[in-house]
């Protein structure tokens, strides 16, 4: 990933959740909060409600596959942090990684521009 670092520390995750503004869609949840670097953090969580751990390591490589094919498009200088959800151990990859080039990006956009704070959009 070009501009990219990982995002490790649960203190990081955690300001995310509490700061962040968040995009639901049916298949993840995106936290998003501008981190003031120039470059992005990342970081994919998939809790035990996705399945066994087949599950849970499919769904985070279908969102590290995602997000590396949409890392052009993406704003620099942002902290993201996805939260995968049941329905995508459910679909194909180029379905996932079709949304988030399309939708995603322009979301994840549009919460930068609103600026912190909870909210869908």
């Amino acid at each position: 990933m070009l501009y990219t670092e990982k995002m490790k520390d649960n203190k990081n995750f955690l300001a995310l959740y509490r700061r962040g503004r968040y995009i639901a869609s049916k298949y993840s949840v995106i936290y998003v909060m501008p981190n003031n670097r120039p470059y992005n953090r990342f970081g994919i969580t998939a809790g035990k409600k996705i399945g066994n751990a087949v599950n849970r390591n499919r769904a985070k490589r279908l969102i590290r596959l995602a997000y590396r094919e949409a890392e052009l498009k993406m704003p620099i200088g942002i902290d993201i942090v996805i939260v995968a959800r049941k329905a995508l151990c459910e679909i194909k990859s180029s379905e996932y990684s079709l949304y988030m080039m399309e939708q995603g990006v322009k979301e994840i956009a549009r919460a930068i521009e609103k600026g912190i704070g909870n909210g869908k959009r």
